[in-house]
């Protein structure tokens, strides 16, 4: 094990709280960054501390004679309690962070480096540690570290998750089908007592399963509050009627108006509405939603063609998840009303072309399978929620082109693209240029490029 301890000396500069008071914009930002790069190289420290940590208490074990189970634990939990009791933790949680420091700072070196380096944030270390601690096999696990950090320093944690996990299974010599079917053995549903008379309901599913249960769900709230909304204006524009029917109508206009829940409360009561009577259209909880309705989930695949046809075990892609088995994704492509060709550059990876066996808007199409999501900086709103933004405006001859259109989320950031100093470029491959008021530089990669620059790194020798 590396169990020499990193020497921290970031510089940052020194400001009191009178010249914060009074920074400049640029100064502030500047502040920031450099502030976040000298805690990521604690963070760093604080991994080989741990890990040397884990190495002593290793080393205490392997002095024990004896073979019972009990007593060669008292080491590491001795360490962790001693750990913890500084640290104010739990000695429980301790000795797994212990054992995650170990396997980081022996098995992935590299990102531990980019820690110190302020490169990327703990939480990037967290999804690069969680993809690809599964891989036993050093040379896959170096190819997969060096493809990751290509994604890490580009990408918010969020956004990376995804396309590290797929390069954790594309890279991995263990078959998906292998892993996907043991771990659909250890599906369940539980419950945890909480506070205050509540409790949480939590289920482990396969992932398509679960992202289209919570689509189906935030599609019946949608509609439930658009009704809410609706109904309180026509409430507030409407006298009263004596009439009976009218009467009856307004009633049950006044009890949808009324309807004040947040979206995430009508969800969770459209869930409770759904499995205990099997439907969401009771007065009270939904009575925007007509009976006999079908509001059905929305999931989005990507399937390489060779799996869909079986000549292949390359995985397939849920949307914003990342990889699922070959056999789940044919099932959900056997029972599509839709099914959409991509056609991906050789050389880059780019979507270049979309195709469909039924008529549709073909551009949009294509934004949709190249964005994925908003392309502000960070943003995963779903390109299906987005509006098709012109980078360079219509009005200022702009023109309406796949090279000249990117999805922007309406409520955030395209406001921010037309309202603010912000700025964006659009370059090859659908790769955005933004740049901020203070004049700093980011670049937004569709995702399949930048899964393909990561590939590509990972088939080229370590640089270490």
């Amino acid at each position: 094990m590396n169990s020499s301890p990193i020497t921290v000396s970031v510089a940052a500069p020194s400001r009191g709280a009178g010249s914060i008071a009074t920074a400049s914009h640029g100064a502030v930002i500047t502040g920031v960054e450099h502030t976040r790069r000298a805690i990521a190289a604690l963070q760093a420290q604080e991994l080989q501390w741990l890990a040397r940590a884990e190495a002593l208490a290793a080393a205490e074990t392997a002095r024990i004679p004896s073979s019972e189970s009990r007593e060669r634990e008292m080491p590491r939990r001795g360490m962790a309690a001693e750990v913890a009791a500084v640290l104010r933790r739990s000695d429980r949680g301790m000795q797994q962070r212990m054992r995650d420091a170990a396997v980081l700072v022996d098995g992935f070196p590299a990102t531990v480096r980019a820690l110190e380096h302020g490169r990327i944030d703990v939480a990037h270390v967290r999804v690069i540690h969680d993809a690809g601690a599964r891989i036993t096999d050093p040379d896959a696990r170096c190819r997969f570290e060096q493809a990751a950090l290509v994604v890490a320093e580009r990408e918010t944690p969020g956004r990376a998750r995804p396309i590290i996990l797929m390069l954790a299974q594309k890279l991995d010599p263990v078959p998906l089908e292998e892993r996907h079917a043991e771990a659909t053995a250890g599906r369940r549903v539980w419950v945890q007592d909480l506070d205050d008379g509540m409790a949480e309901l939590a289920a482990v599913l396969p992932a398509p399963l679960a992202y289209a249960i919570r689509d189906r769900l935030s599609a019946h709230a949608r509609e439930i509050v658009a009704a809410a909304r609706a109904a309180r204006a026509a409430a507030a524009g409407s006298a009263l009627d004596t009439d009976t029917d009218t009467t009856d109508a307004l009633d049950v206009v006044e009890i949808v108006a009324t309807d004040c829940r947040t979206t995430d409360q009508v969800r969770a009561d459209v869930l409770t509405d759904l499995l205990l009577t099997g439907h969401a259209t009771a007065p009270v909880s939904s009575g925007s939603i007509p009976e006999g309705r079908a509001i059905t989930a929305h999931v989005q695949i990507t399937i390489p063609a060779d799996t869909l046809t079986g000549h292949s075990t390359e995985p397939a892609e849920l949307v914003g998840y990342g990889p699922i088995d070959p056999d789940t994704a044919r099932r959900l492509a056997a029972t599509a009303d839709i099914w959409e060709r991509l056609f991906t550059s050789p050389a880059t990876g780019a979507v270049v072309h979309v195709d469909t066996y039924r008529p549709s808007v073909q551009m949009r199409r294509f934004l949709d399978a190249r964005d994925e999501h908003c392309r502000f900086p960070g943003c995963r709103r779903p390109a299906r929620h987005c509006d098709d933004d012109h980078t360079v405006d219509a009005a200022f001859g702009g023109p309406t082109h796949v090279t000249n259109l990117a999805n922007l989320c309406p409520g955030r950031h395209h406001p921010v693209k037309h309202g603010t100093a912000w700025s964006v470029e659009q370059k090859p491959d659908g790769i955005l240029q933004w740049t901020s008021p203070t004049g700093r530089v980011y670049l937004d990669i569709p995702r399949r490029v930048l899964e393909f620059m990561a590939l590509t790194t990972a088939a080229e020798p370590a640089p270490f």
